[in-house]
């Protein structure tokens, strides 16, 4: 992808990927460049959601971005708490972030997901001032329904390896 169609992406917005009967909605931080030019989740090519989705079991194979009916035939929803593009989650203000939870709450409350799995700790934390929360099941419900903290699949990630990340989905996934 040229780097102008990048750079005029900056603000767009991806539609929230949902439907009733959700195994999972999947709730990222906020959209890069990458989706915010293509129009869909999780689109840059080196994001990992989509190889640890398929290793945990969630998907069948490894699905590409474009591929929306088949995730969504698997029971995985996407998400985000803020709406617009950037190319990194940190030229997002923490208000920005804050503001994101109730929308999520209305999404999940409308759709029902069996659980709602947010993708990265740090950006979790802001949102819900709870600085203590770790990977796994959450205390809190969201919507009504249980919540999972999962660590962000961006290859900027660095700290969680493709084979922890595999392991966190699909302890989530087991617990269905």
């Amino acid at each position: 992808m040229r780097q102008a169609d990048l750079n005029g992406a900056y603000g767009r917005t991806v539609p929230d990927l949902v439907r009733p009967g959700l195994r999972v909605l999947l709730v990222g931080i906020n959209p890069s460049l990458w989706s915010g030019a293509t129009g869909l989740h999780f689109a840059n090519p080196s994001n990992r959601l989509w190889p640890v989705l398929e290793q945990a079991g969630w998907t069948p194979r490894r699905l590409d971005p474009s591929e929306t009916g088949a995730l969504l035939d698997a029971g995985v929803g996407i998400t985000n708490l803020v709406a617009r593009a950037t190319a990194r989650a940190d030229e997002l203000t923490d208000a920005e972030v804050r503001t994101g939870l109730p929308a999520v709450e209305r999404l999940t409350t409308a759709y029902q997901p069996a659980r709602v799995a947010f993708l990265g700790m740090g950006a979790y934390r802001v949102a819900t001032g709870d600085r203590r929360a770790t990977v796994g099941p959450l205390e809190r419900e969201v919507g009504g329904r249980p919540a999972w903290l999962l660590p962000n699949p961006s290859g900027l990630n660095a700290g969680w390896q493709l084979p922890r990340l595999v392991e966190a989905y699909r302890a989530l996934r087991l617990a269905d």
